[in-house]
């Protein structure tokens, strides 16, 4: 039996836990590391579960990135994946339609690095590339991510409804892949 479910990540189990790094890992083929994993920590999980067993995920955990010259909070995405036997089924879909909702029910804004290397994926969600610059802040001041331009794509809320999208954006700054 296929069921969506959403938890936080103190209510996993370390078996749960455990099966959930196994299917990620495995489904980005040697595209993720630790720091990758410990970003996925620490917020909600939305996974489908088959047979007990992880084989859909996405992670929403809490970030302030500043955009128009204002913090916003984010609901970031982390760890979107599907296993690969499972893929094409829709199960993704899923799984960011209900990131969605997580992101609309208690953030101002969603935010995630766009690694699918699948056009139009979230876009179709209604997903947003941002249009500006990008930046991380440093301890000096804000660090020009240029590599990630227009690689990030938020998802407004009914509090950003109006935000523009052409103007500076600065992550907050964590040990890894910035964005």
């Amino acid at each position: 039996m296929t069921l969506l479910r959403t938890a936080v990540t103190a209510e996993l189990t370390a078996g749960e836990l455990a099966a959930l790094r196994r299917m990620v890992f495995e489904a980005f083929g040697g595209r993720f590391d630790e720091h990758d994993w410990e970003h996925t920590l620490g917020g909600i999980h939305v996974l489908v579960v088959d047979g007990g067993e992880p084989v859909a995920h996405g992670a929403v955990v809490p970030r302030v990135l500043v955009a128009g010259g204002h913090e916003v909070h984010t609901g970031y995405v982390e760890g979107v994946a599907t296993r690969a036997d499972r893929r094409g089924h829709g199960l993704a879909t899923a799984v960011m339609r209900e990131v969605g909702r997580v992101i609309r029910d208690g953030h101002e804004l969603g935010a995630l690095s766009d690694g699918t290397r699948i056009p139009g994926f979230y876009q179709r969600l209604g997903w947003e590339a941002w249009r500006g610059p990008t930046f991380v802040a440093g301890p000096e001041g804000p660090v020009r991510t240029e590599e990630d331009d227009g690689g990030i794509l938020v998802l407004r809320t009914r509090a950003t409804a109006g935000l523009e999208l052409t103007g500076p954006l600065v992550g907050d700054w964590r040990a890894g892949d910035v964005w």
